[in-house]
């Protein structure tokens, strides 16, 4: 490892797809109301891929938008990581396609699989390649096609979910001001089935009766979920805190992953932040898991809520069940 060498966010982008799915859509599919959607998720709408558009083309957008804002070419990239659980395909990975569309030929190019907390893990990996000294360009992406893995006859699960996909460009930097400071990832595998798909693996393969029994939807079992997702991300937060030394005071901005507005509010008021310190956009994108951070990170920055200098704290949790933070000062 290079001593002093510091991996650094130098470019932000995201994509959404055009078409949006209301609250007031919902009521004419299923069983329920603008008033209890947003009571419960602080979800009004969310964004909804084109017959036309999958993981892969979105996340090519945000990752050449990423690349923009860095001022690099995409055939200078080294590394492409897309963080995802609704993949191009099974096989090869989203990242290979990625790497063809953007014209990054050579680059080393993965899938990761963790869910809603998928880029800060991302984040995490890549951030150890560059302090090894192995790549200087890398691309971290989160991207979700998840209207495709909805069952949108399932009133409890079929409000939540968004199309998006957001992407940073890393790099080393000797400066010990900016940089990615801390990063912590777990995971528990006995709450697998807290929220999964069940067909479409080796273990349950595709056959006409998973797909008459709509097994290659996303589950969830709501209630679980939500009492281990406000445990889990109040402790991250507080991890990520305590690892930095640092005080509400001192973070310009946290940026949780939005996946309920309840379990953002309890994570957050526990540390006392104050709501203007927390980011919130769940009311216009819905949940879309690995998207999710790089999404609002890019809106934040375009927003000119946070810029060169500003500590952040990013933190998610997800299928899995998974976990991770990480703190980023700009």
């Amino acid at each position: 490892m290079n001593k002093g060498l510091r991996a650094a966010i130098a470019g932000f982008g995201a994509y959404v797809p055009q078409k949006v799915l209301t609250n007031a859509d919902l009521e004419k599919m299923v069983d329920t109301s603008d008033e209890w959607i947003t009571q419960r998720t602080g979800i009004k709408q969310r964004r909804i891929a084109a017959e036309n558009e999958s993981t892969a083309s979105m996340a090519t957008e945000a990752g050449r938008r990423a690349c923009h804002s860095a001022g690099v070419d995409p055939a200078e990239l080294d590394l492409i990581v897309c963080a995802t659980i609704t993949p191009e395909t099974l096989c090869p990975s989203s990242a290979c396609f990625i790497q063809r569309d953007l014209g990054a030929a050579g680059a080393a190019a993965f899938d990761l699989s963790a869910a809603c907390s998928g880029f800060l893990y991302g984040l995490s990996i890549t951030r150890r390649f560059i302090e090894a000294g192995q790549f200087k360009n890398c691309l971290v992406i989160g991207a979700e096609a998840l209207s495709r893995f909805t069952d949108y006859a399932d009133r409890g699960s079929c409000i939540l979910f968004g199309d998006a996909a957001g992407a940073v460009v890393m790099q080393p930097t000797n400066d010990a001001e900016k940089g990615v400071l801390y990063t912590v990832m777990h995971a528990d595998g006995t709450g697998w089935d807290y929220i999964w798909t069940p067909a479409g693996g080796s273990k349950l393969p595709a056959s006409a009766q998973t797909v008459e029994r709509g097994e290659h939807y996303l589950k969830m079992r709501g209630r679980e979920v939500y009492k281990f997702a406000i445990e889990k991300m109040q402790w991250l937060l507080e991890d990520c805190m305590n690892a930095c030394g640092l005080t509400a005071d001192d973070v310009d901005l946290v940026i949780p992953h939005q996946v309920n507005i309840r379990i953002i509010r309890s994570a957050t008021r526990k540390l006392n932040f104050p709501v203007e310190k927390v980011y919130v956009n769940i009311d216009r994108y819905g949940n879309t898991s690995a998207a999710s951070i790089p999404l609002a990170l890019d809106e934040a920055v375009r927003g000119g809520r946070i810029g060169p200098g500003s500590m952040v704290v990013l933190i998610a949790f997800g299928a899995g069940l998974t976990w991770a933070g990480a703190v980023v000062r700009l």
